[in-house]
């Protein structure tokens, strides 16, 4: 019980700091919009469904597609270690009306696009690789502000629920 009750608050205390860099993130957003106009939603989410920030008309919808995007993480994880494609990047979804786009953002978040049938793929990956390595900046150092530099890792903290990107250096010959 005790267990269940510190992990409640520590999920609560993670989210209020998620929810501290919201007006960076929205103006994130914003800018991604701006250069790709034929995405027509976006919204940054915790790996648990919490919606950080948004860029979409509906918030009701935003809430419901946040909610479904942990849901689709938690089957992308599975999917890429059972295969052994290593840690989860991205998932794009193309549907009759239009592309569903979610995208690693740093080690506690993702980002959720919809876009336009008529969207140029390649460039929707440019772009929103950009933002969600800026919007996990963001919500990672969002977390650790709180967090004491000197405070060593134990068996109780929380495990990554997604790898942070990796660097795009060339590989070393």
């Amino acid at each position: 019980m005790r267990r269940a009750l510190r992990q409640r608050a520590e999920r609560s205390e993670r989210r209020q700091l998620m929810t501290a860099a919201e007006a960076e993130v929205l103006g994130e957003l914003r800018r991604l919009r701006a250069r790709v106009p034929q995405v027509t939603g976006a919204l940054a989410a915790s790996a648990d469904g919490l919606v950080l920030a948004r860029d979409t008309a509906d918030a009701d919808a935003a809430e419901g597609v946040a909610a479904l995007t942990a849901a689709a993480l938690g089957v992308a994880l599975r999917l890429t270690e059972a295969t052994g494609q290593g840690g989860f990047r991205e998932l794009l979804v193309r549907g009759e009306h239009g592309y569903v786009a979610t995208y690693a953002a740093g080690t506690s978040a993702v980002l959720t696009l919809l876009a336009e049938p008529r969207i140029n793929v390649g460039r929707l990956h440019l772009e929103a690789r950009r933002s969600s390595a800026r919007i996990g900046e963001l919500v990672d150092d969002a977390l650790h502000r709180r967090t004491p530099v000197c405070e060593p890792a134990t068996a109780s903290t929380p495990r990554q629920a997604i790898p942070p990107l990796p660097s795009h250096k060339p590989k070393e010959a």
